[in-house]
This record gives structure tokens, sequence and C-alpha cells, in this order.
């Protein structure tokens, strides 16, 4: 399993990801996964954006029961105030804690891309493309894109108009047009909705 020996190299560590950067609504979502288990299933463990929905829905619960599993979420009123770059080291931040909480001990946390997190005092390393590199990384990407759309679903329940529950959010021609129709909903990031929202020159 080579995902899993990337790991090894690094000693004790956390694999951290995030999910809905880009997103024109909903929150961020941040995880940090250290592995207690290591089980076949792992084998299936990739990306979270290359697996299906159905097998990411499968390996969540395969990675909550194998490992200790910490989740940070930062809303769209917290990403238009102090940025989506900070709002996704905040909920990285939270993600960290809570895994923490849960008993897990690292000396090294393995993050996703190529910033370190911002206001984290442990010892960090980027890892540009790590969910495809890293086992704990790629568990995290998982963790982190399954709690996302589970909450855009329910978001979407409260607001169908908008259709989250296909889009997750993102830019669609069908989100644009449902933001143009109706408005804006108070899980939109208005920061992100500069353009659309233009008004038209003539």
């Amino acid at each position: 399993m080579e995902m899993h020996e990337f790991d090894l190299e690094y000693g004790e560590i956390i694999g951290i990801d995030e999910a809905g950067r880009g997103p024109l609504a909903g929150p961020v979502v941040a995880a940090a996964v250290k592995i207690k288990n290591i089980v076949p299933e792992f084998e299936m463990i990739n990306d979270s954006k290359k697996l299906t929905e159905k097998k990411r829905e499968a390996l969540y619960d395969v990675i909550m029961e194998n490992c200790y599993v910490g989740v940070g979420v930062v809303g769209a009123e917290t990403i238009d105030e102090i940025n989506i770059l900070n709002a996704t080291f905040l909920a990285m931040r939270r993600a960290i804690e809570e895994v923490k909480d849960k008993g897990a001990e690292w000396e090294l946390a393995l993050v996703d891309g190529n910033h370190k997190i911002r206001k984290y005092e442990g010892e960090q390393l980027p890892v540009i493309k790590g969910d495809g590199k890293s086992l704990s990384i790629a568990a995290a990407s998982i963790i982190a894109k399954v709690t996302r759309d589970r909450m855009m679903v329910e978001q979407g329940r409260e607001f169908p108009n908008y259709l989250f529950e296909k889009h997750k959010g993102y830019g669609t021609k069908a989100h644009r047009e449902a933001i143009l129709e109706n408005g804006p909903c108070k899980y939109h990031r208005m920061s992100f909705l500069g353009t659309i929202l233009k008004p038209t020159l003539f």
C-alpha cells in the first residue's frame, strides 16, 4: 500500500485536508485523520475527487471506525469576514483540536496543498497533491468531502430553489441562474457573488 508507506516515512503523523474552498455557497470543511488500524478496505482510498459518491460514503464509515477523526466547519458568514484562505486554516485548526480531544497523538501534521496552516503551533509539512500520495490525507479528504456534501443536502432541503443537493454549492449554470432569479440565501458567500450580482450595463 504505497500511500501508507508514504506516511510511514514521516513517523507519527496526522493527515489534513479540506473540501469546499471554491463553491459560491456553503461552508468550508476540514478533516484531520490519525490512522489507528490498517484494514484491507484502505486499498480503495484515493483522492476523494477520484471516487464515486457511493465509494466515498462506504469508505467514510471504514475511516470513522479505524481512525481518530476530527472535523472543522466554517460557515459562509465567517468566510466573508476573514476570507476563504483564513477560513480554511480556521477549519483545519478546529479539526486538529477535535482529533486531539479524541486522544490522538502525533509528531507531524501532513497538510494537503502548498500552504502551512497559519497559527498552528505544531510541526507541519505541506504536501502538494497530498491526497494522491498520503493515506492519511486521502482519508481526511474523504471525511471532509462526505461531511460537506451531507451538509449541502440538508441546506438544499431548507432552500430547495437552489438545488444545493445537486451541485453542492459550486458555480454551475443552474446555480448561477437560481441566484439571479431568487437572490442569495444565508448560505451564500457574498464575497464570491460579485460578478454574478453586478448590475448588467446596457
